[in-house]
């Protein structure tokens, strides 16, 4: 047995993830090579400070957002490659994992946000046990990291008040006007978090009602910035086209999104609400640079026509 197989192999051999027939080639090895006695020392050591180490907890955004990622990534993945290898050669997988610690590694990784989602869909799938939560005064709002996602968002016709269901480890139900604190943090999360794009579009189009807050408008604009989804960024602003011509973050937001949008109906959309601030010098520098440059005809012309209404400036 060569040095450099063993030494490749000392992690496996601490974590105890080498087979029996390994492990005892590799102790046989050690036991009459002091260099990678040395070498398994210091792994040892290693091993005992990561240990005594704190484990960070990760924060409910970053959970949230990882298993958005992990969603539309496995919802867009195609069927061969690198699935249908893991899955019908299996052996071969794990003859090279034994040499790749790096992709072992990244495996667990995937494995365990898959867990996750897996988790949630069979929960999806099972009937929603319901709990009412709908007598003023009661507990505080839910918080952000025991809540697995939004099921539904509805509005009763002709009032504000706004029924949402949403999942912990079972489905609660919860109702609650538009200026109830509760309705406004479920629709916050849902807007930013959700894996169904059809209650983010909900969550947003609620939201839109009451843009007069801070913190809706923030995630208006993150909705516009981020969201995977044209009609949820469209949903998005028109609730923060009041604000452009007041709030300089809101302006600049939908001026990012009229350049580099991917869906011409919401760059459209862009266009027109900067229109009435057509004279700003931040938004002529964008028309201006459309007018000559833009790929798309109807922004090209739409530019031109608006900058030829604005006076030349000296």
């Amino acid at each position: 047995m060569k040095c450099d197989w063993v030494k490749d192999n000392i992690v496996f051999y601490v974590y105890n993830e080498l087979e029996d027939d390994a492990r005892y080639e590799v102790e046989q090895h050690l036991s009459r090579c002091p260099d990678c006695a040395a070498e398994l020392k210091t792994a040892r050591k290693f091993h005992a400070t990561l240990s005594q180490a704190p484990v960070a907890e990760p924060s409910p955004n970053l959970l949230a957002a990882s298993r958005m990622r992990l969603q539309e990534a496995l919802e867009t993945t195609t069927q061969g490659g690198f699935w249908q290898k893991l899955v019908f050669d299996p052996g071969n997988w794990m003859r090279q994992l034994r040499m790749a610690p790096a992709m072992v590694a990244a495996i667990f990784i995937v494995g365990f946000g898959g867990g996750i989602a897996a988790t949630y869909n069979f929960m999806g799938g099972r009937s929603p046990i319901v709990a009412a939560d709908r007598t003023p005064g009661t507990d505080s709002s839910p918080m952000e990291a025991s809540i697995t996602g939004i099921r539904s968002i509805t509005q009763d016709p002709g009032s504000n008040q706004v029924n949402i269901k949403y999942d912990t480890v079972s489905t609660k139900d919860i109702q609650g006007s538009l200026n109830d604190q509760r309705i406004q943090q479920l629709l916050l999360f849902a807007a930013r978090n959700n894996f169904n794009s059809g209650v983010r579009m909900d969550a947003v189009e609620k939201l839109t009602q009451a843009p007069n807050e801070t913190n809706v408008r923030e995630v208006l604009m993150y909705s516009l910035q981020n969201d995977t989804n044209p009609g949820v960024r469209l949903k998005a602003l028109d609730g923060l086209s009041g604000f452009v011509r007041q709030d300089v973050r809101v302006r600049d937001a939908v001026l990012q999104s009229l350049i580099s949008d991917a869906n011409i109906g919401v760059r459209m959309q862009a266009l027109h609400l900067v229109e009435p601030m057509k004279a700003d010098s931040g938004v002529r520098a964008v028309l201006a640079r459309l007018s000559q440059a833009d790929q798309n005809a109807s922004i090209r012309s739409q530019a031109r026509a608006m900058m030829a209404q604005v006076p030349e400036m000296d």
